[in-house]
């Protein structure tokens, strides 16, 4: 393990020990935060019964759909903005204003074109990751040295080739920013929305022991969740620094 992995371990190790400290001689109230070793046991208890599986697929289903969406989506309209300056100049300020928007009051108008259900969530929860993947993109794209585009067509490249060897591995940090982004965003898009709007899914299930004041249970499946958002992102950045690697860097 690298020296930044040591201490990344090293600082989360000493934050979850304070809290634990805290939250076992009482200094943390247990009606505000559990201490993290129940937290622990509370996940396992509730994955040892079962009563979750179809919660936890369901979220698993919607966030990845959304995450295929967005990231393939996101890309492809990327380039075409990339592609058609004049079209980019168009949107640009929509996309830099997107944030803003409120996106969960669309929930309703969702619920009429697409019906009840999950897809309205992973409609959802695209649109809102989406954006980061496009900005990503043409963040990417617009950054490639011009001595590699030159140098490309210097040596009579195919338009293909041209993307595939050059514009694409030198965009590559950049869209695995936006990767990184669109994994959180679909994440935070069907939780968020499982929780406000849902009758089922892991946001649901957080949401009704919050209701029904069963901290246990909820920070269990606050822990789940963060688990699985993590195990989503260590992959992402395995493959990124494999990607790196073979490049040389």
């Amino acid at each position: 393990m690298s020296k930044a992995g040591w201490i990344r371990l090293v600082v989360l190790a000493a934050f979850f020990g304070a809290v634990e400290a805290l939250c076992r001689t009482g200094v943390i109230s247990p009606k505000l935060v559990i201490a993290p070793t129940a937290m622990v046991e509370a996940m396992v208890k509730l994955l040892g019964s079962g009563e979750l599986n179809p919660d936890i697929r369901q979220t698993l289903s919607s966030v990845g759909i959304a995450m295929g969406l967005s990231v393939t989506g996101g890309f492809a309209l990327g380039c075409v903005l990339y592609w058609l300056p004049p079209l980019r100049r168009t949107v640009d300020p929509f996309l830099a204003a997107y944030y803003s928007l409120p996106h969960f009051a669309f929930y309703p108008l969702l619920i009429v074109i697409f019906g009840l259900g999950a897809l309205p969530l992973i409609v959802l929860a695209t649109l809102f990751a989406m954006v980061a993947m496009i900005m990503a993109t043409l963040s990417g794209l617009d950054r490639i040295p011009r001595v590699l585009i030159k140098t490309a067509r210097m040596q009579r490249l195919s338009l293909p080739a041209e993307i595939w060897h050059i514009r694409l591995p030198a965009a590559a940090p950049h869209l695995f920013s936006g990767l990184k982004l669109a994994v959180t965003y679909s994440f935070i898009g069907v939780i968020a929305g499982e929780f406000i709007l849902s009758t089922s899914g892991l946001g649901h299930q957080i949401a009704y022991a919050y209701d029904n004041f069963d901290n246990r249970t909820m920070y269990g499946l606050i822990l789940l969740v963060l688990c699985i958002a993590t195990a989503f992102n260590l992959l992402v950045f395995a493959y990124e620094r494999r990607l790196a690697r073979q490049r040389g860097q």
